[in-house]
Parts: structure tokens; sequence; C-alpha cells
């Protein structure tokens, strides 16, 4: 089984910063494409940003030169840097992971349990 657990979520300020976290555990080979997702009240899940198993990311509009996601493949983790944050930003957020597994052999797609992030004053 693989497990992704997400931290860092929380309540800050227009303009403030937030750094998520999302550790995958278990049986795993290797992962691809790590990303976020978020979604807010009332609205679709949508993109928020990805990186993949070489380095290339995509961002969505809304956040590019706000947000910085990476990864650590020698922890199987993928972070995600928030800088001035607006109200807007505020909805829960899910990691996403492509990973090989080492029992299966097969790539399957796997979601965190979501952690919220609130920007209000």
């Amino acid at each position: 089984q693989v497990q992704l657990v997400e931290s860092g979520g929380g309540l800050v300020q227009p303009g403030g910063s937030l750094r998520l976290s999302c550790a995958a555990s278990g049986s795993i080979l290797s992962i691809n494409a790590m990303g976020w997702y978020r979604q807010a009240p009332g609205k679709q899940r949508e993109l928020v940003a990805v990186v993949t198993s070489g380095s290339s990311t995509t961002y969505a509009d809304s956040v590019k030169g706000r947000f910085t996601i990476s990864r650590d493949n020698a922890k199987h983790t993928v972070y995600l840097q928030m800088i001035s944050l607006k109200p807007e930003d505020t909805a829960a957020y899910y990691c996403h992971a492509l990973i090989l597994g080492s029992r299966s052999r097969m790539i399957s797609d796997h979601w965190g349990q979501g952690t919220q992030v609130t920007v209000s004053s």
C-alpha cells in the first residue's frame, strides 16, 4: 500500500507565506509526477502545480510567481512554497502522485487526505 501524508496548512494573513509538504510511503518503486491540487467550497478541484521526475514544473496562471513546487526524490516528498498569499488561495490542498508500485509493478494515482489553507485577516 502507498500513502501520501500532507502537512503545513493553516491560517495566514493576506501577504503571508506557508510551506506545504507531502511525503509518500509504502511499496514504492519510483514516483513519476508529483503535484498539488486545490478545491475551494463550491468549486471544482484545480491543478496548482506539478513537478515531473525530471524536475520540469507547471503552474496554474493564478499562482505563477508566488508558488514554487519542488521535490526530494530520496525522501519521496514534494513541497509547495507559497508566498504573497491571497484570500482567493483559500482552499483544501491535495497532494497527488503517479507511483510505480514495487509489488504491483503498475503506475497508479494516489491522493493525500488534504490540508486546509485559509488566507484571512
